[in-house]
């Protein structure tokens, strides 16, 4: 499938005008002002104002590898193939945050322990563990393992936030990804400030992250590399989030991953009309790479964008998403962050060397026929056009890619639990199949997931 720019801006015009008799999301420019409130000054204290959380997630992968391809794992001194690889682990986390002290500086403090227990330990079911099963140097599962998630301190004045340690960050270049018994983290110091009604900024700068399925403090690299060995040990990001309208988000960031690239950001999301008669989502996702320093990363020119269309009525939901990069090389970003803003980033990321995308998204929310919490979804993408013959570089394996296409489509539902004991309980179950072409990077597979988070309060 393979949409021209003349089809997607009149589908835009059409949702456009079909929504227009509905407007009810307010179109008028909001002026910038100080913020009326001060977060400081609702302070309730050190211990009034703490919290003792948590949550804890039973995590379960079935992998299965098509048209001949397989994992490996090592046995008894051989090694032998599987064309299957399962995954079952509980993760828990345990978060402790003080409440800030009261006075014109307010002090805190987060702690949060992390703890995986392995379900299948059977060698070759998880087969080398990867970012999924933390396994040892023979290749068996760690049975059960801890460590510090997060750890920092905190000091506000105002409106403002400085956050030093290990933290949880959420921005269009480093970002938290949870999509794993536990989450990543990032050792750093950030500074979160919001001094105006409608407009925030973010800085900070990372020197390593906690992955996922390690109990150490790691460099960073980038998602796509060629090799593993080539790390970095300063990330630095600033943007700004601005709300110019209530109907119009946007935002705009800049980041230097030391030695690799500069990377930045401009998004952008806008609502129409009225979901309960016909509405109309907008989103813009565009991603400027470059390289610099000592171009551990090689030669980069990257620019990359997404643009999403949805439309929504009552319990419905339709979404076309199309998603182009331009540049010879991947659209990378960096290892255990999700610092991937794009549309059609799904089970594959679609951001092969100057590869186009096209996705259709269904969803329904069963709340509107009297189950509220069930959401049902379903979706199709497809990528054509992947070429990296004219790549120079050694970071990426790309030379071969030549006219590469694949196709990925999912189904999942996903239930949270209304009231009672295990009140925001949240079920997911996901069925996703990818084929390629052969030299596409993802390759053949179907993977069922099943996923349930309890959510807890201890304080």
């Amino acid at each position: 499938m393979k949409p021209s720019n003349t089809a997607i801006l009149a589908l835009a015009i059409a949702s456009i005008t079909a929504s227009a008799h509905a407007e009810s999301v307010s179109q008028a420019f909001i002026p910038t002002q100080l913020n009326s409130s001060n977060a400081q000054d609702e302070a309730k204290g050190f211990v009034d104002g703490q919290s003792l959380s948590g949550q804890t997630r039973n995590w379960y992968s079935n992998e299965l590898l098509r048209r001949g391809a397989t994992f490996t794992y090592e046995r008894h001194g051989q090694e032998r193939t599987t064309p299957r690889r399962i995954n079952w682990l509980q993760g828990t986390i345990l978060n402790y945050s003080s409440g800030f002290t009261q006075g014109t500086v307010g002090v805190s403090t987060e702690v949060a322990a992390y703890n995986v227990v392995a379900l299948d330990r059977e060698r070759k079911h998880i087969v080398g563990g990867g970012n999924r099963t933390l396994a040892d140097s023979n290749g068996d599962a760690v049975e059960q393992w801890s460590k510090l998630g997060l750890a920092n301190v905190k000091f506000r004045v105002g409106n403002t936030t400085l956050t030093a340690g290990r933290q949880n960050v959420s921005t269009p270049i480093v970002d938290v990804i949870g999509n794993r018994a536990l989450p990543s983290s990032f050792q750093g110091v950030s500074l979160n400030s919001a001094p105006f009604n409608n407009l925030s900024f973010d800085a900070g700068v990372f020197d390593r992250v906690s992955p996922r399925t390690e109990q150490s403090l790691s460099k960073f690299r980038s998602e796509y590399t060629a090799s593993a060995a080539v790390e970095t040990d300063k990330v630095s990001v600033a943007g700004l989030n601005y709300q110019p309208m209530e109907s119009l988000k946007t935002s705009l960031y800049a980041s230097n991953v030391e030695d690799f690239w500069n990377q930045y950001y401009f998004g952008a999301t806008h609502k129409l009309g009225d979901s309960a008669v016909l509405g109309l989502t907008t989103g813009l996702n565009y991603y400027k790479t470059v390289d610099t320093g000592n171009k551990k990363m090689g030669d980069i020119d990257n620019d990359t964008y997404s643009l999403s269309l949805g439309l929504a009525h009552q319990a419905h939901s339709l979404t076309f998403s199309y998603q182009q990069v331009n540049g010879n090389e991947y659209f990378d970003y960096l290892h255990e962050t999700n610092g991937i803003y794009l549309a059609n980033s799904l089970t594959s990321d679609f951001n092969g060397p100057n590869e186009k995308s096209f996705q259709v998204a269904y969803g329904l929310n069963m709340a509107e026929y009297g189950v509220p919490g069930l959401k049902l979804n379903l979706y199709q993408a497809r990528g054509w056009g992947i070429d990296g013959t004219h790549y120079k570089g050694t970071a990426y394996k790309v030379n071969n890619q030549d006219g590469e296409t694949h196709y990925e489509y999912g189904v999942g539902a996903s239930y949270a639990i209304q009231n009672g004991p295990l009140k925001d309980t949240a079920i997911r179950a996901t069925y996703v199949t990818h084929r390629a072409s052969k030299q596409q990077s993802d390759g053949n597979l179907n993977e069922f997931r099943l996923v349930t988070t309890i959510p807890f309060n201890i304080l």
